[in-house]
């Protein structure tokens, strides 16, 4: 019996360590943690897909409630109640701007007498997942207004898989806007040439576009002095980029993942995934798809060698007929900024732009960075060698990662010294 018993905790030990193990190149530290919670996340889609198969809820809103679960077992420790998240003194307001809901954080120090920063901030999520609300978004945003004397809007747009594109980015384009207008600039004390918009991964994107339209509106009299993105996604035309190859299995954001969140971002049949991971979808034959357009998402001309590699280009000839006409949001800035063309770039305001070596959105980030370079404008290109997507967010134990905790040291000064 105690054989018995002795090897059944041996095999069910064997078998847990063979569902967290994956294997992680040498670069990325804490190899162990990164295991387990991308085994976690794991467990929770399949549990959520389970549950949508049986008829309870949409998997996408199940696996939600798994994250923000995951975050109560944790409150202690990430949590605005804990000692690591709570900020003494930053007054935090959840109020609407132009009818989006939206956490206001204002810093201690007060407006009385002086101007202060403006940040807006996009999450991330894949337009399907995260809030303003809890966790490291929470914390960040209450770091950055203590910090730097900043009030913070952190912007609670709608997601997945109630709406799809161009909802998400009309909710935050509204915010911006109302956000901009002198009249709430002069409310809460801010300096109208000392305004930033900001985000991370999707919430990236939705800064990226959010900026460009600003910079072209003219009708706009206060417009976003500096935009900072963190690893965003800014095109869906090559799922084959040498970082999407590269990085494919590598957690927490895999290459089915994104893939499967444009889809639902942009309202795609989700059996369609096949055609879009052999870019089926931006075939030759696709006259909407211009040389010009394509030469803006070239990277076999805007990455260096570094990151280009041994990967070759994956360009077919023909693919799905009349696809770009059925999906025009693939060649929609408002969804895919690094399409914009060099006229509306020019516009742009000066840019932080983060990467990271182990992220299939690496190469987006590094071609958006020499893009706007060769539009003529200032950009900082911070670049982490042994940075996975999401890292930015862990922060805090005992999801914290030395790479984290640098690359949000990297955000803060580089919006202390250019903000």
């Amino acid at each position: 019996m105690r054989l018995l018993s002795l090897l059944l905790t041996v095999s069910l030990t064997l078998a847990l360590a063979y569902y967290i193990y994956i294997p992680l190149p040498d670069a990325i530290q804490q190899p162990w943690k990164l295991m387990i919670l991308d085994a976690y996340l794991r467990t929770a889609f399949h549990v959520a897909s389970l549950k949508q198969w049986l008829g309870f809820d949409h998997h996408t809103r199940s696996f939600r409630q798994f994250t923000f679960g995951f975050e109560g077992i944790l409150k202690e420790f990430l949590s605005t109640e804990s000692s690591a998240g709570a900020v003494p003194g930053v007054k935090v307001s959840d109020i609407s701007f132009a009818g989006i809901p939206v956490r206001v954080y204002e810093p201690p120090a007060g407006g009385e007498g002086h101007l202060r920063r403006g940040l807006m901030y996009f999450h991330g999520g894949g337009w399907a997942l995260g809030t303003t609300k809890k966790g490291p978004y929470d914390i960040t945003n209450r770091m950055v207004s203590d910090e730097l004397n900043t009030v913070v809007v952190s912007v609670e747009y709608r997601l997945y898989p109630d709406v799809h594109f161009p909802v998400p980015y009309l909710d935050c384009l509204a915010a911006a806007k109302h956000f901009l207008s002198p009249e709430v600039l002069a409310k809460y004390s801010i300096d109208p040439d000392r305004v930033a918009v900001a985000g991370d991964s999707a919430g990236g994107n939705l800064a990226a576009a959010v900026a460009q339209e600003i910079s072209v509106d003219d009708s706009m009299s206060v417009k976003f002095s500096v935009q900072a993105l963190i690893y965003p996604v800014l095109q869906a035309l090559d799922f084959n980029t040498p970082s999407y190859l590269q990085n494919q299995y590598i957690p927490v954001l895999y290459r089915t993942s994104m893939i499967q969140f444009w889809l639902q971002y942009l309202n795609i049949d989700l059996s369609l995934m096949p055609e879009f991971l052999v870019n089926n979808h931006s075939a030759l034959q696709h006259s909407s798809l211009t040389p010009e357009l394509r030469s803006r998402l070239d990277w076999n001309v805007l990455l260096t060698q570094k990151y280009k590699k041994n990967y070759k280009p994956v360009i077919v000839e023909k693919g799905s007929e009349g696809f770009l006409k059925k999906v025009p949001g693939l060649l929609d800035v408002r969804a895919v900024p690094l399409l914009a063309g060099p006229e509306v770039l020019a516009k742009c305001p000066r840019a932080y732009i983060l990467t990271c070596e182990h992220d299939v959105l690496r190469d987006d980030g590094l071609m958006y960075v020499r893009r706007l370079q060769d539009a003529g404008v200032a950009v900082t290109s911070d670049h982490y060698e042994d940075g996975f997507h999401g890292c930015f967010s862990l922060t805090s134990w005992p999801l914290e990662f030395d790479v984290g905790k640098k690359a949000l040291r990297g955000y803060l000064s580089w919006l202390q010294n250019n903000l």
